[in-house]
C-alpha cells in the first residue's frame, strides 16, 4: 500500500446538523467512519503492488480509506466498499431503549440487501419507541399530535408525519411500503436516533448537569421554588 494523493477532488460535505449521520462515500472528505461509527476526515491513498525487479504498480480502481480518528482503514473498490463489510448505517443512539435494539441492529444488518424490509422494521421502532415517550403507541398520528402538544421541534413532527402518510396513512408496526428506496431507510435510521436524543438524550444530560449542582446551591433553589 502506498500514502499516494488522491487523483480526484474529495466529495466535500454540507454542514453537518445535530442527529444527522453521513453514509460513507467513495473519495468522501468528512463521514461517519464505517470502522468506529465517528463523523470524522478520512484520508484516501492508491494501493500499489511490488513487482520484482519493475518497482511498483498501482493496481487499478483500489483505494485505501484511514479514518483519522480510530486509524483504521476502509478498502474500496471500483467506488465500492470491499471492507468492512457490515453496515453503513448509523450506529443506534446510546439511549436508544434496549428492548427496540435488536429491531434497530436487524436494520442495520440487512439495509443494503434490503432497504424496503429495514424501513418496516425502523417504522416499528417508531412505533415501539411512542410508549417510552410517555404516549400509547396504539395510534401514531395521535402519539405524535400529543408530542407536539409537549414541545416536539417542528422539524422531528414533520418527518414523523412524512413516515405515517408514506406507510398508507396509517403505519402499523410492520408496515411494509414499495416505495422505499435505500435513501428513505437511511432516513429513518436518522430520524429514529433523532428522536431519542431529543426526547431522552438531551433531557437526561439536562438531569445529570442540573444534580452535578452542589447539594447548597440545590437546597437554595428548591427552597426558592416552595409554593
Amino acid at each position: 500500500m502506498s500514502d499516494g494523493m488522491e487523483k480526484r477532488p474529495l466529495v466535500k460535505r454540507p454542514l453537518r446538523v445535530a442527529g444527522q449521520h453521513f453514509q460513507p462515500e467513495y473519495q468522501g472528505d468528512e463521514f461517519h467512519c464505517p470502522l468506529c461509527g465517528v463523523y470524522a476526515h478520512q484520508i484516501w491513498s492508491e494501493v500499489f503492488r511490488a513487482i520484482p525487479g519493475a518497482g511498483y504498480m498501482k493496481v487499478p480502481d483500489l483505494w485505501v480509506c484511514k479514518c483519522v480518528r480510530c486509524n483504521n482503514v476502509s478498502v474500496w473498490y471500483r467506488e465500492k466498499t470491499l471492507y468492512p463489510s457490515s453496515s453503513s448505517a448509523p450506529f443506534p443512539h446510546d439511549d436508544l431503549p434496549s428492548d427496540l435494539r435488536a429491531d434497530y441492529e436487524e436494520a442495520r444488518t440487512i439495509v443494503s440487501a434490503s432497504p424496503r424490509g429495514a424501513a418496516a422494521l425502523l417504522r416499528l421502532v417508531i412505533q415501539k419507541l411512542m410508549p417510552h415517550l410517555g404516549e400509547a403507541g396504539k395510534d401514531i398520528n395521535t402519539d405524535i399530535g400529543n408530542l407536539v402538544k409537549k414541545g416536539l421541534p417542528i422539524e422531528l413532527q414533520q418527518a414523523l408525519d412524512t413516515v405515517r402518510v408514506v406507510g398508507n396513512e396509517c403505519v402499523h408496526p410492520g408496515t411494509m411500503d414499495l416505495t422505499d428506496t435505500p435513501e428513505v431507510a437511511h432516513a429513518l435510521f436518522g430520524l429514529v436516533n433523532f428522536i431519542v436524543d431529543d426526547r431522552i438524550g438531551q433531557p437526561k444530560k439536562r438531569a445529570a448537569l442540573y444534580a452535578s449542582l452542589p447539594p447548597g446551591k440545590l437546597k437554595g433553589i428548591a427552597d426558592r421554588d416552595k409554593p
